[in-house]
């Protein structure tokens, strides 16, 4: 078996309806655009968003809130994540991005305290939360921030 030999299931793929063919194939004469109008002549667009003149959907919503394009988004660590690495000491954003803890090794990592640590770590992380930082040092490790 190889890749020249696959073939669709039987019934699967349907061929598409070729539409303005002459009227003995069924869609002839109106080419299934009805009759008349600006929607059946050739070259006419429609915007998607566009309502046919009614006030449309996000000009009768009201407008609210903020976005704040400053935000920074962390990628958020655990304490008991932590306790998956035995072989290192040394907690950074590339050993986490290694070990599949975090996705992105270049994005700002930050530790929250759910979890208990049962080993000593050197973490040198962009953010980490008070009761994290108290655990982690409460077993002899250090905190660094990036």
């Amino acid at each position: 078996m190889d890749l020249a030999s696959l073939k669709s299931a039987e019934g699967s793929n349907r061929s598409r309806k070729r539409v303005g063919r002459g009227e003995g194939s069924g869609s002839g004469v109106t080419a299934s655009r009805g009759n008349k109008g600006q929607h059946s002549r050739s070259g006419s667009k429609r915007r998607p968003w566009f309502e046919g003149g009614q006030m449309p959907l996000q000009r009768r919503l009201p407008k609210f809130g903020f976005t704040n394009y400053d935000r920074r988004r962390y990628q958020i660590v655990n304490l008991l994540d932590l306790n998956k690495i035995s072989d290192s000491e040394d907690i950074t954003p590339e050993v986490l991005k290694s070990k599949g803890l975090v996705k992105y090794g270049d994005r700002p990592v930050k530790i929250l305290g759910s979890g208990t640590v049962d080993k000593k770590f050197k973490v040198s992380v962009h953010a980490i939360s008070k009761s994290a930082k108290e655990s982690v040092e409460k077993l002899g490790g250090s905190v660094t921030l990036l």
